[in-house]
């Protein structure tokens, strides 16, 4: 999804919850609202009992004008007998005990609906028919009462936080989907131009080595395609260190690991880096500690890869007679370090300090580094570069459990 559909969905959310807590809390407010304006009488009974005045005759009553036809109002004396009374039903009583008073002043009167309001003569009583009006009488401890702002500000948060939560999740989701989208464009782009160099690749390579056995060439001409031949394959690595980079960057490449001991690697490796001829002019050294060393869980091919990269970038960026170690360690309980040391790889001999590759790729020795760093990363492990008067790479890895 675009970014402006995003904003535009993520604003549609936020306005639904701001409108959902809006409705919540008019609810609140209106309800208590028309509890406190006593919205079902019609007339409060205070404005009643202002129309009755008593005379020297008995009481004279001016509000009948404002009450329908169904209400009803009475007046109780001091004494508990209904001194006056307006269209009072008949089963109304016409004496009330003080218990009686107490009693409907809270709730009914025989199931009428009736407020109150004292007089000095009495209490002026209105009623309404049954089923008319609602009343219940609440009561709220004073420190509940003090909490209930709290109570509204814990739903506001929480509504916010649900906003913000749903949004989070929709932009994380978005956010996956778009790059997978990335990826898979990447991935298929690289592919298709790996595939597209690799077929003449292969041919520039083939007349290359046969233009070097070929002793009807001079010595000058069949070096000169050595260098051919050595070149192409120096774009074949590069084309599959990208796709392999590539993988391990959209977690791709599933690892086959391995149980495997790496004096025996070590070994194996320094065997194929001798006899593939990659290493003439460049002495190989191998160093192993003569106690056995905890064995490894790991992607041998994958592994390979990253030491043979290593050994690559020794012999391609310093002079023949540069000394080659390789080796294994395990300097603390839980790891094993496979290292490579000699010269300065790719010339970084002023730096003193460990390198770190870039984020973005950018590695300060180069993609063949970079895909080492991923490698290491993808074992659980992690690779440190070291570069002074001997260039150094260790790759720290967790021992077989």
């Amino acid at each position: 999804m675009k970014p402006r559909g995003f904003i535009q969905a993520v604003g549609l959310l936020a306005a639904c919850m701001v409108l959902i807590v809006a409705v919540i809390f008019s609810g609140i407010f209106a309800f208590v609202y028309h509890v406190y304006r006593s919205e079902g009488w019609d007339v409060s009974a205070q404005e009643l009992s202002d129309m009755l005045q008593r005379t020297e005759t008995g009481y004279v009553f001016s509000g009948g004008q404002m009450m329908d036809g169904e209400s009803w109002a009475m007046l109780i004396g001091q004494d508990g007998r209904v001194r006056w009374s307006l269209h009072k039903p008949q089963d109304v009583p016409e004496c009330y005990t003080l218990t009686d008073v107490a009693s409907f002043t809270r709730w009914y009167l025989i199931d009428y609906p009736v407020q109150c309001h004292i007089r000095e003569d009495g209490l002026f009583v209105v009623g309404m028919p049954h089923g008319s009006v609602w009343k219940y009488s609440a009561s709220l401890n004073m420190q509940t009462l003090r909490q209930i702002p709290y109570w509204f500000a814990g739903m506001f948060l929480l509504a916010l936080g649900c906003v913000l939560a749903l949004a989070y999740g929709m932009m994380w989701r978005w956010f996956r989907q778009g790059q997978r989208i990335r990826d898979t464009a990447r991935s298929g782009w690289i592919n298709g131009v790996s595939h597209d160099i690799r077929t003449p690749l292969s041919v520039a390579m083939g007349y290359a080595a046969q233009m070097e056995t070929d002793e009807a060439l001079s010595k000058a001409r069949r070096r000169q395609a050595a260098i051919i031949r050595g070149q192409c394959q120096a774009i074949r690595d590069l084309v599959n260190d990208l796709n392999l980079t590539m993988r391990l960057d959209c977690e791709m490449q599933a690892l086959r690991k391995e149980r495997l001991q790496p004096e025996v690697f070590i070994r194996h490796l320094a065997a194929d880096f001798l006899n593939g001829g990659l290493a003439e002019g460049f002495p190989l050294e191998t160093v192993l500690p003569q106690t056995p060393l905890p064995p490894l869980n790991a992607d041998v091919f994958l592994l390979r890869r990253a030491v043979n990269n290593l050994l690559i970038n020794c012999v391609r960026h310093n002079e023949p007679g540069c000394i080659i170690r390789l080796g294994a360690c395990a300097p603390e309980d839980g790891k094993v370090v496979l290292w490579v040391e000699g010269g300065h790889a790719q010339g970084k001999a002023h730096l003193e300090k460990e390198q770190k590759t870039e984020e973005d790729g950018g590695a300060a020795h180069g993609t063949g580094l970079k895909l080492v760093a991923q490698i290491v990363a993808a074992h659980g492990g992690q690779a440190k570069f070291y570069s002074g008067t001997t260039y150094r790479c260790e790759l720290w890895l967790p021992a077989a459990r």
